[in-house]
């Protein structure tokens, strides 16, 4: 990216990582297996209440080209192929078997002053997205639109603006068609410990409803660090994570309804193990 804008996806992205990115309330174990000849391996499996689901996917990497290939549960084969088309370019194939109007062609395109991410489903009446920033690394504005050809109508109609700093973020979104606005922030506290304080609140403009959001992010150890959120719900959650050998994660999250107490919390545990 350089000095260019981020794709529009990334709007926001930093305070919406600290505020939702790897809580987890379910059992979740994952085993990655790289190689010397740019082929990984990686196994997971969730369980969920009594449900335990889970895949196998292969990704092989080459100086142009990306090929991932994933295997779940009940037999579904999921297939995608990126390459570097041009600098600053790469197109992506991706489909799923036994799924045939899974099929979808995606470009992303990189400059230093605009980022557009472009996609069309791979059947006769497909789902058309673009998505659009303009700006800098510092200051960017897009938006993005979907049409369905099946109902002739826009699925999607987002537009945003961030403002980014090595010690802050800021965006406001209006997405659902316009009718929700949505203004996040985050601040370095201290970038020795990795502290860091988010917000997000959200308005809907036609029902006139309002929630937010609150959370930080500390660093006990250069291997250890939590988690803490509060929403206007009464909504408390907290996550514990630790890098106990290299990219070997370990990840405990529990969240509390104060609304409901008696019911108890909900727990979950992560293991990312990768030699």
């Amino acid at each position: 990216m350089g000095s260019g804008p981020a794709p529009f996806s990334d709007i926001g992205r930093r305070a919406r990582d600290l505020l939702t990115k790897d809580y987890n309330y379910d059992q979740k174990f994952s085993l990655s297996v790289p190689s010397s000849t740019g082929m990984q391996l990686t196994a997971t499996g969730v369980k969920k209440d009594h449900i335990f689901v889970g895949d196998m996917s292969t990704q092989y990497k080459s100086e142009k080209a990306t090929v991932d290939v994933r295997v779940d549960t009940y037999s579904n084969v999921s297939t995608k192929v990126t390459y570097d088309v041009l600098p600053g370019t790469k197109a992506a194939i991706s489909f799923s078997v036994p799924d045939q109007k899974s099929g979808k062609l995606d470009v992303h395109y990189l400059h230093r002053r605009v980022a557009i991410n472009s996609s069309i489903g791979l059947n006769p009446t497909p789902l058309l997205e673009i998505a659009g920033a303009i700006g800098s690394k510092d200051v960017a504005i897009g938006g993005e639109i979907a049409f369905d050809t099946t109902s002739s109508s826009f699925t999607k109609c987002n537009a945003g603006i961030s403002f980014n700093q090595p010690d802050f973020s800021a965006a406001l979104m209006l997405t659902d068609k316009g009718q929700t606005l949505k203004a996040s922030y985050i601040h370095t506290v201290n970038p020795v410990t990795g502290t860091e304080v988010a917000a997000e609140m959200i308005h809907r403009l036609s029902s006139f409803d309002n929630s937010f959001s609150i959370g930080s992010i500390h660093k006990i150890d250069p291997k250890t660090l939590v988690k803490t959120r509060f929403s206007d719900n009464g909504t408390v959650a907290i996550l514990s994570q630790r890098e106990w050998r290299t990219k070997s994660l370990v990840t405990v999250s529990a969240e509390y309804d104060t609304k409901a107490i008696s019911i108890g919390p909900k727990l979950g545990l992560a293991i990312a193990l990768k030699p």
